[in-house]
């Protein structure tokens, strides 16, 4: 029984939607491997939350509101890269070595770096709206 040549591409299409779902759900489990096992990974998500909060209190405009999401996620995906880095450090050097503390101590500093950038930019953007708001209110 033959099938029709239209077939071969339903199939393909058909493997394809399921090979990209499996992608989201590899990239959900390392999520959710963060959160589980990275303590810093719950005082990024409190801030974040906190960040988006006073935000949206502050009503602040769509082009703030672009430069708090993109400051947040260069947080968060440095701290995810942190983690691979950890894990394949360590699954490459079970036993101490200084390269290996090098490659750590490096990936931590990009975490560093980025949540001391996105401070300065949320000061930038939200710190005079915020100082408004609170001095109106005294």
């Amino acid at each position: 029984m033959s099938h029709p040549p239209n077939h071969d591409l339903v199939e393909l299409g058909r493997a394809e939607f399921y090979s990209r779902a499996r992608s989201f759900r590899y990239a959900f489990d390392g999520w959710w491997f963060v959160l589980r096992t990275q303590h810093n990974a719950w005082i990024h998500g409190l801030v974040s939350v906190a960040v988006f909060i006073v935000a949206f209190w502050l009503r602040l405009p769509r082009r703030d509101w672009a430069v708090l999401i993109l400051t947040v996620m260069v947080v968060w995906m440095a701290e995810f890269m942190n983690t691979a880095v950890e894990a394949v450090v360590d699954m490459a050097m079970p036993d101490p070595h200084p390269l290996a503390k090098i490659a750590k101590d490096v990936a931590a500093a990009a975490v560093l770096l980025g949540a001391i950038g996105a401070v300065i930019i949320g000061l930038l953007l939200m710190g005079p709206p915020l100082w408004e708001k609170l001095t109106a209110i005294s």
